[in-house]
C-alpha cells in the first residue's frame, strides 16, 4: 500500500492512497485534490500519516474493497462438480501432443481419445465417462466407435509421418534401426483373418492373436509399424516392414539390428541383396559343424568379455563373445532343469508328453521301447557353451560397438514393455478388422508421446518417471466459472504442489 499522486489535464494534483493487489491497483481513500503546491504539500503529508495508521491497523480501511464473506458463499455456492476439471492430462500430456506435431490432425476426438489413454488407459467405452466427467467434453459411444472406424484409414500415414519427423529432429539422423515383433491376444476364442492362434510372447496361446512389428531408432524412438496375422511367421515380417518404410521417408540405409528369431538364410540373403548392412542374434549351436568347431576352438581358453569371430562362408562375419556371468547363469539354468528332469524320471512320472517337449528333454535317451534315461555325456558337451553369445553381421563395425548396437535392443523390448503394462494396449476386445488397427494406431501415438516425456525428463536430469508424471496429472485440477454482470466464461488452474509445479516448469520451459 502507498501514497500516489496523480496529475490530470487541468493542472490539479490529486493524493490518493493506493493498495495493489494481484497486479491490480485500487484506490484505497482519496485524501484530496488541489492546484496549490503548498496544498498538495499538507494532502502528502496527511497521506503518509494515514498510510502510518493504516499499516497498524488495515482492516477497517481495507473492507471498504475486499468482497463481503456473503459474496464469497454466494460464489462457492453456484460452483457444482461441473465446474472443477481435472487439467493435468491437457497441461501435460497436451502440450506435448501439440509440439510433436499431432495437432495437424483436426480432430478433437484424437486428441481427447490420446491423451485420455495416457492419463487413464482404460477401455474405449469407460473413455466416454472420463471425459464427461473430467474434462466436460460430451461424447457418445457411438461417435467414439464412428471415429475409430476411420483412424487407421484416414490418419495412420500422417501419425507415422508426423513421428517419424520427431523421430528424426530428436536423434539427428536415421543411421541405426532396431526391429522386434510382439504378439496382442484377444479375450475371445473365435479366429478371423486376422486374429489368428499362433505361439503367444504373452504366454496365452489358447488366445486369437495379432501380431505388431515395431521399428525404433536409438533409444527406442518410434519410426513405424506394421499389423500381421496371428500365425505370421515373425522371420517374415522382417524386410516388408523395414523396406516399407524406408521407401515412404527415403532415409539412407541404416544398420539395422534386430533379434535371433528374425534370421533366416533368405533374409540374410535379402538383407545382402538389397545393399543393407546390419547386425542380427546369431543361433552359434545352429551353425555348420564347421563353424561350431571353429567357434569351440576359439573358446578353448576363455576370459571374461573376450570376442572373436568366424567366416560363416556368406558374406558375413560370425562374432563370438564370451562372458563370466552368462557362463553362470548357462550354469545354473541348465543345473535347474537337469535337476527337474532327475526328479520326474525317479517318480516315474515322465510320460510321452515330457519326452517330446522341448527344453532339458534333449539330454534323455531312449534304450528299447520303455527304458528312458539320462545321458550325461550331452550335459557335459552341452556345457562348452555356457557364456558364449553370436552376432551375425555384415558391417566392418569393431566387435565391441557390433555387441553394444545388439544390446540396444532392450530398448524395442522395453517400447512393448511400456505399450502393454503403462498404456495398457492388452488384452484388446475389438473385433472388428478396422477397430483393432484404430487402436494400435492411438497406442503408437501415445508411445511417442511417452518417449518425449521421459526425454524431457531426462534432458533436465530430473528422477521422475513419465508413469509418475502422468499421475501427478490426475490431480491438477481447475475452475471453469462465468462472470456474473458480464457472462464472460473464464478458468483458473488452482495452484500445484512442488513436484507438480517442477514438472509443468519442465514440459512448458522446453
Amino acid at each position: 500500500m502507498f501514497v500516489r499522486r496523480k496529475k490530470n489535464k487541468s493542472g490539479t494534483t490529486s493524493v490518493h492512497i493506493v493498495n495493489k493487489s494481484r497486479g491490480e491497483y485500487r484506490v484505497v481513500k482519496s485524501v484530496g485534490a488541489s492546484d496549490d503546491p503548498d496544498e498538495i504539500e499538507r494532502l502528502l503529508k496527511l497521506a503518509e500519516n494515514e498510510l502510518g495508521n493504516v499499516s497498524q491497523n488495515q482492516a477497517p480501511l481495507l473492507e471498504t474493497f475486499l468482497p463481503k464473506d456473503a459474496v464469497v458463499e454466494d460464489f462457492l455456492k453456484s460452483i457444482k462438480n461441473a465446474n472443477i476439471r481435472t487439467v493435468g492430462p491437457e497441461i501435460i500430456f497436451g502440450t506435448i501432443f501439440d509440439r510433436i506435431g499431432f495437432n495437424m490432425i483436426r480432430s478433437k476426438l484424437f486428441r481427447h481419445i490420446t491423451i485420455a489413454r495416457l492419463a487413464y488407459p482404460t477401455s474405449k467405452l469407460k473413455t466416454v465417462d472420463y471425459l464427461f466427467r473430467y474434462q466436460g467434453v460430451v461424447t457418445t459411444e457411438d461417435a467414439l466407435y464412428k471415429f475409430l472406424d476411420s483412424v487407421h484409414k484416414k490418419h495412420k500415414e500422417t501419425i507415422e509421418k508426423i513421428t517419424f519427423e520427431n523421430t528424426k529432429k530428436t536423434l539427428g539422423a536415421i543411421s541405426i534401426v532396431f526391429y522386434d515383433m510382439t504378439t496382442l491376444y484377444f479375450e475371445t476364442e473365435d479366429e478371423d483373418d486376422l486374429r489368428k492362434m499362433g505361439w503367444s510372447k504373452d504366454g496365452k496361446n489358447e488366445c486369437p492373436q495379432i501380431m505388431i512389428g515395431l521399428l525404433v531408432g536409438e533409444s527406442g524412438y518410434p519410426i513405424g509399424y506394421d499389423i500381421f496375422e496371428g500365425n505370421t511367421f515373425e522371420g517374415k515380417t522382417f524386410i516388408p516392414t523395414l523396406e516399407k518404410l524406408q521407401k515412404k521417408y527415403g532415409f539412407t540405409k541404416p544398420v539395422v539390428v534386430a533379434d535371433a528369431g528374425l534370421l533366416s538364410k533368405d533374409n540374410i540373403k535379402q538383407l545382402q541383396e538389397d545393399g543393407h548392412t546390419f547386425i542380427v542374434g546369431g543361433r552359434i549351436k545352429n551353425e555348420s559343424e564347421t563353424v561350431k568347431n571353429e567357434i569351440i576352438s576359439n573358446a578353448k581358453v576363455k576370459t571374461d568379455n573376450m570376442s572373436f569371430e568366424v567366416k560363416r562362408g556368406d558374406d558375413t562375419r560370425l562374432v563370438v563373445t564370451y562372458l563370466e556371468k552368462r557362463s553362470r547363469k548357462d550354469a545354473h539354468n541348465r543345473e535347474k532343469g537337469v535337476k527337474k528332469l532327475r526328479a520326474r524320471l525317479a517318480s516315474g512320472k515322465l510320460t510321452k508328453a515330457h519326452i517330446t517337449n522341448r527344453g532339458y528333454n534333449k539330454y534323455l535317451t531312449l534304450s528299447g521301447e520303455v527304458n528312458v534315461s539320462i545321458d550325461e555325456s550331452k550335459i557335459s558337451t552341452d556345457s562348452v557353451w555356457d557364456g558364449l553369445k553370436g552376432y551375425v553381421t555384415n558391417t566392418d563395425l569393431p566387435h565391441k560397438t557390433v555387441v553394444e548396437h545388439y544390446g540396444h535392443l532392450w530398448q524395442i523390448e522395453k517400447a512393448f514393455r511400456i505399450s502393454k503394462t503403462d498404456l495398457r494396449i492388452r488384452p484388446i476386445y475389438h473385433y472388428k478388422r478396422r477397430r483393432i488397427e484404430a487402436h494400435i494406431c492411438i497406442a503408437f501415438v501415445t508411445y511417442a508421446i511417452w518417449k518425449e516425456l521421459e526425454r524431457l525428463l531426462s534432458l533436465k536430469g530430473i528422477a521422475m518417471s513419465p508413469k509418475r508424471a502422468g499421475e501427478l496429472t490426475h490431480t491438477m485440477y481447475g475452475l471453469v466459472y462465468k462472470l456474473p454482470q458480464t457472462n464472460e466464461i473464464r478458468s483458473k488452474v488452482f495452484d500445484m504442489d512442488s513436484e507438480q509445479k517442477l514438472l509443468y516448469e519442465i514440459i512448458h520451459k522446453e
